[in-house]
């Protein structure tokens, strides 16, 4: 319940019931209810429950000032300075914040970004020509690092930390004062109810001090905070209501410092191992990596990891569904700095932990495995080379570079099919119609040339610059040579006697994502203790309960109310269930006194007592 001010607005004067009047309106009119003064009366020209000095109710005009209103003073720049720091801080602008953090961080989900999908940048940016420029001037590609980005994030951050102390301070205040006194009357509160039991008398135990001591200890076994005055006690508790939305901001300030300092400290690094290669935590063995600005070195943790199986598992039953993959297993063999080896498994959504990073299965498809021989009979190249799936049905694009040891330098860019079919079309052009290997065939076209190496500007080796270079096999080639097809296990002659091109064999291949955050946990924490306050700041009810015993004509007097701060739809059968058991301690039998509760509640409103709840009950000891 607020505190109502001690001061008076100018041209408003005291009457002795503590109600403000003007100066011009005089003495209060006769004719008022007894016991209250002409403003104890409803403004019925504005809001029906408010009263006509309510704090905002229309000012008095200044006398001389022709009605036109309170002149405001110039603020100044301490002013506004002063004005726009209690907008930050306000709640309101705390939970605007909040709702244009979640808005600004959607680019995030809807594109590619650097730190976690390299590759899909650069094939956004294949697709997306025009668009990719703008879209990269303007940081979407780095979402979470962009100026626009922070910006928010450190507003939202000022604005929670501005909101919360000052409601701490005043919340640990309102913990270390006393319950408030007993109103003088009751009746105009919620859930009121007055039981008079005939008989009361001093030392009979049914005398005033007896209930309020009693009423007091039950309130104290409910949980409430009590206070005596005089003939009532004051009583009240939902505090932890006030505590839970301070922890729940709190938390909110944490888990924002928390995912900041942790993306401070933490780095994303991705690799694509092929079956049988090895992975080996180390800075060098990344094909890419973002490190957070405070990364070091050292926090990279030794070990190493040996993929020894990629399996894929792919619907065969359900026609409309053929070929759709139900489930990856990449099957791994982790080993740590002190020699320990263990057979793991990472699926999707089961990322691997180890050395305090997790790996997460990012991607996956076919790699080929060639060798070119020269003339001579040396192999100047052989390995195993990932190709990138361009479609459902896995049909995979890579290249293929070799710089030295042949007569000249030559590139290939092929075209995976896993299950080839031919297109029927006249083209030869061929298409995959299954993503498993049913058919698998290798198309290479053959370019011959400047590859581009010894410039030493970076080249990505998913893609070949053929500015400059000759087609010697394929559909552009001037003598007509067509692209070489090949299965496992055939070779071909490469054109002009350049050598032999042979297809060994097809691998899996697994795209890995490690992630360290060394904020993890703590995030986690902060997470649950958000959502703890908030749970308790949305069902805990912030309520007072009043017990007020007198000695009448007819016997003992018992009167309970009750006042809630916001919303509380329980608040009238609370204070029944507080009458009905503080009557069952007075000697009123429990079915009397249940009945009574439940009859009151029946009757009674937040707002206006009516019935048998103002009337009172009376009944016998």
């Amino acid at each position: 319940m607020a505190r109502s001010s001690d001061r008076t607005a100018p041209g408003l004067r005291r009457d002795p019931a503590g109600q403000h009047r003007t100066a011009e309106q005089g003495p209060p009119p006769q004719g008022t209810a007894a016991g209250l003064t002409a403003d104890d009366e409803t403004d019925v020209t504005g809001d029906p429950l408010r009263p006509s000095d309510h704090v905002d109710g229309v000012a008095a005009p200044a006398p001389g000032g022709g009605g036109d209103g309170v002149t405001q003073p110039r603020l100044g720049p301490i002013g506004y300075l002063r004005f726009f720091w209690r907008q930050l801080t306000s709640m309101k602008t705390a939970l605007f914040l909040l709702m244009l953090l979640a808005v600004a961080a959607i680019p995030g989900s809807l594109v590619p970004q650097r730190t976690s999908d390299p590759n899909g940048v650069v094939q956004y940016r294949t697709e997306h020509p025009d668009l990719f420029p703008v879209l990269d001037k303007i940081g979407v590609f780095d979402t979470y690092a962009s100026p626009w980005f922070s910006a928010v994030y450190l507003l939202l951050f000022i604005s929670l930390i501005g909101c919360i102390v000052p409601r701490t301070k005043h919340h640990f205040e309102a913990l270390r004062a006393r319950p408030p006194k007993t109103p003088a009357r009751l009746s105009r509160l919620a859930g009121y109810r007055s039981v008079t039991i005939a008989g009361g008398a001093e030392g009979s135990g049914l005398d005033p001090a007896s209930a309020v001591a009693a009423a007091r200890a039950q309130l104290r076994r409910a949980g409430y905070r009590t206070e005596v005055f005089g003939d009532s006690v004051s009583a009240e508790r939902g505090y932890a209501r006030e505590t839970g939305n301070l922890v729940f901001h709190s938390a909110l300030v944490g888990v924002l410092l928390t995912v900041g300092i942790g993306g401070g400290l933490g780095y994303t690094g991705q690799r694509v191992v092929v079956e049988g290669q090895t992975f080996t935590n180390a800075l060098v063995a990344y094909d890419s990596f973002n490190p957070g600005r405070w990364f070091s070195d050292s926090q990279l943790s030794p070990y190493s990891l040996t993929l020894d199986r990629f399996t894929t598992k792919y619907e065969e039953k359900n026609r409309d569904a053929i070929g759709q993959p139900l489930d990856y297993t990449a099957d791994v063999t982790a080993r740590t700095q002190d020699g320990d080896s263990s057979q793991q498994t990472i699926k999707v959504n089961s990322p691997l932990a180890i050395g305090g990073s997790n790996v997460y299965l990012l991607g996956n498809g076919y790699a080929m495995d060639l060798t070119v021989t020269a003339p001579d009979g040396t192999e100047p190249f052989t390995d195993t080379i990932p190709f990138l799936p361009q479609n459902a049905d896995l049909m995979s694009q890579g290249v293929v570079k070799v710089p030295d040891g042949l007569a000249e330098q030559i590139g290939m860019i092929g075209f995976f099919y896993p299950s080839a079919v031919d297109t029927e079309d006249g083209s030869g052009i061929m298409a995959s119609s299954y993503p498993d290997l049913l058919n698998p065939v290798l198309s290479l076209n053959v370019y011959e040339g400047d590859l581009g190496l010894d410039d030493g500007v970076p080249q990505s080796v998913y893609s070949l610059t053929t500015d400059g270079m000759t087609e010697i096999a394929g559909a552009a080639a001037d003598d007509g040579t067509k692209a070489l097809k090949l299965t496992p296990g055939e070779t071909a002659d490469l054109p002009g006697g350049l050598g032999t091109v042979t297809f060994n064999g097809v691998k899996r291949f697994a795209s890995l994502d490690v992630h360290h955050d060394p904020a993890q946990l703590w995030v986690l924490g902060f997470a649950g203790l958000t959502f703890a306050g908030l749970l308790t700041a949305l069902f805990v009810p912030r309520r007072r309960v009043w017990v007020k015993a007198s000695t009448t004509d007819d016997g003992l007097r018992l009167e309970y109310a009750g006042l809630a701060r916001g919303e509380d739809p329980t608040l009238v059968r609370a204070v029944g269930d507080v009458a009905s058991r503080h009557l069952t301690t007075m000697g009123v039998p429990a079915d009397v006194a249940r009945d009574l509760a439940r009859e009151d509640s029946a009757s009674t409103s937040n707002d206006t007592p009516t019935g048998p709840a103002r009337r009172g009950r009376k009944i016998s000891s």
